[in-house]
């Protein structure tokens, strides 16, 4: 099983959070921590790192707290998977970085597994924190249609969210 870690997990939540409300002037981590349900430690660490990684902009003072850098339909689910786990690979020789995996030279998949990396990271590219701020039953008409705009989102194709 592929799975992202809890710190990636509650990124996304947490940039989904911002989405939701791009007017908000600042959110600090206390208010968000409540707002989401997620314990504040993480959060704090988590929105540390998205500053970090370019994503969020961090404001000091007693009205302090974050804000995002670019507007929800700028930034695609890739930019905050990068920002919290790194380059993105589902098999460490998709990284792009040779010699990784000793049965490299003789894999028999390898090929295919470049490919099933690189139409993974296109869905991830095409998916921006807009659609994930989208209620879950138009999110799910829109990509069905294909209509979901953006930067370029199209429908799964098993026609399925």
């Amino acid at each position: 099983m592929i799975r992202l870690t809890k710190k990636t997990d509650y990124g996304i939540v947490l940039m989904t959070h911002f989405a939701r409300d791009p007017g908000r002037a600042v959110h600090n981590a206390r208010e968000i921590a409540a707002e989401t349900r997620l314990p504040l430690p993480i959060v704090s660490q988590v929105l540390k790192v998205l500053a970090r990684g370019g994503l969020l902009a961090s404001h000091r003072g007693t009205k302090g707290g974050y804000t995002l850098t670019r507007s929800p339909e700028e930034v695609a689910v890739s930019d905050v998977l990068r920002a919290l786990e790194g380059p993105i690979g589902l098999m460490e020789c998709t990284l792009g970085f040779p010699g990784m995996c000793r049965h490299e030279p003789l894999c028999a998949v390898r090929s295919h597994w470049q490919w099933i990396n690189r139409a993974f990271l296109e869905a991830m590219d095409s998916l921006t924190l807009a659609h994930l701020a989208m209620p879950p039953a138009l999110f799910a008409r829109r990509m069905r249609l294909g209509t979901a705009g953006g930067a370029g989102a199209k429908a799964p194709a098993t026609g399925t969210p």
